[in-house]
């Protein structure tokens, strides 16, 4: 992914132009939409406040992050809601 400060933005505004590939099906998709970037600039802010808090959205967890989530699970379990399918943390201690 290339990153490339745009100059001929105002001095105190900060933009930014953020270049990536895609395939022909998306492409194809996008093509419809008539302003791609807000729509991508939306997509991407909506994703981050998604992010696992945990791994960083990486989805792994370092040896660090591991020994924490582990002192964790100690008073706490993971378990699978009934009603939506999703799993969460419960802590042990609350009925």
């Amino acid at each position: 992914m290339e990153i490339k400060n745009n100059k001929r933005n105002k001095i105190n505004k900060k933009n930014y132009i953020i270049s990536l590939k895609i395939d022909k099906n998306l492409y194809e998709r996008l093509s419809f939409i008539e302003d791609k970037s807000n729509f991508i600039r939306i997509a991407i802010l909506k994703a981050l406040e998604n992010v696992c808090p945990l791994c960083n959205g990486s989805g792994v967890l370092n040896e660090n992050q591991k020994k924490h989530v582990e002192e964790l699970l100690i008073n706490h379990e993971i378990l699978k809601c009934n009603k939506c399918g999703e799993i969460f943390i419960k802590c042990k201690k609350s009925k």
